[in-house]
């Protein structure tokens, strides 16, 4: 049980760690490499190694219209979403881009509450208000080469189609496995990205991209691609929904100090400022529900205890 307890903390710590990372990597992968080819050629790279996985696991790939349908609205918040991650990188540092990501839960609540009238409660409310407080200090905070409105602009635009995603995909409700679902995803996205060739190939590579830009590239493929994949849906088995959902909060802190720390992203303290009270409100917008999931562990801990 210890064993298998720490399998699951490592796994955790190992997405956490990629999360918090892909930003620095799409943004080093497009320092040698216009955006969009960039971000074709992740897809290029990306389709065959899951497809091999999907054959080596013997995973089913489903083809009907209901999975292809599902398909499609998992890729919405792939290449969908990523195309305007992509275009931010020319006014956000990677930190910053990680921080706005942070807001794919409140995002995604307000799309339930607007769009299928699902319930917030107070303290949500709460959250996202000083969270948007926050996004806007660091909106006005003073215009410079790490954060710029227009990027803001455009990973709201980002963030609000992977949320949309999310619904879309549950409310096809395919019954298709993870893998398959991911893979699929990736194929229909790969499809898209074929479609934008005729409009950048005059950007197409004309030399061998530098280091720092493949290794950003590889490192989005086979990392946030690949074993991100693998992470997540096993900790999608493994614990609670709101216990996963913290790797919002988490992830922004550890972007910023990598961006800081191995891309020179020196950030203004205004933003600085901006950025806690963003993930303060985050924390807000989360605590009823982890501390629910908290007392519930509690009780199959001592109901545990007790038969034992």
């Amino acid at each position: 049980m210890m064993q298998s307890k720490a399998n699951i903390i490592a796994t955790y710590a190992i997405l956490v760690f990629i999360w918090s990372t892909t930003p620095l990597a799409i943004v080093w992968s497009v320092s040698d490499l216009h955006l969009m080819w960039a971000l074709v050629l992740r897809f290029f790279l990306a389709l065959p190694l899951a497809l091999g996985l999907v054959y080596i696991l013997r995973v089913k790939f489903p083809f009907d219209a209901t999975c292809l349908q599902s398909y499609l609205a998992g890729a919405t918040g792939f290449i969908g979403s990523q195309i305007f991650t992509y275009m931010a990188t020319s006014y956000l540092s990677s930190g910053i881009i990680a921080l706005m990501f942070g807001l794919a839960p409140i995002m995604a609540g307000l799309i339930g509450r607007f769009a299928f009238q699902h319930k917030l409660n107070r303290l949500q409310w709460a959250g996202m208000l000083v969270s948007v407080t926050g996004l806007g200090i660091i909106c006005f905070s003073g215009e410079n080469q790490h954060v710029n409105p227009i990027g803001i602009g455009l990973m709201l635009i980002s963030v609000f189609t992977y949320a949309l995603s999310i619904f879309w995909v549950k409310k096809v409700n395919a019954q298709v496995e993870p893998m398959a679902q991911a893979t699929g995803s990736i194929l229909v996205s790969t499809l898209a990205a074929v479609a934008l060739l005729p409009f950048i190939w005059q950007y197409a590579p004309d030399h061998l991209p530098s280091v720092r830009s493949l290794f950003g590239l590889i490192y989005t493929v086979v990392m946030a691609s690949l074993i991100a994949m693998f992470c997540y849906f096993k900790l999608v088995q493994n614990i609670q929904p709101t216990t996963l959902s913290l790797t919002t909060v988490l992830t922004p802190m550890i972007a910023l100090l990598i961006g800081a720390g191995f891309n020179n992203e020196k950030l203004s303290s205004m933003v600085l400022v901006g950025a806690v009270i963003l993930l303060l409100g985050l924390f807000l917008y989360f605590y009823r529900d982890l501390k629910a999931s908290r007392e519930l562990a509690h009780k199959l801990k001592s109901s545990a205890q007790k038969t034992g």
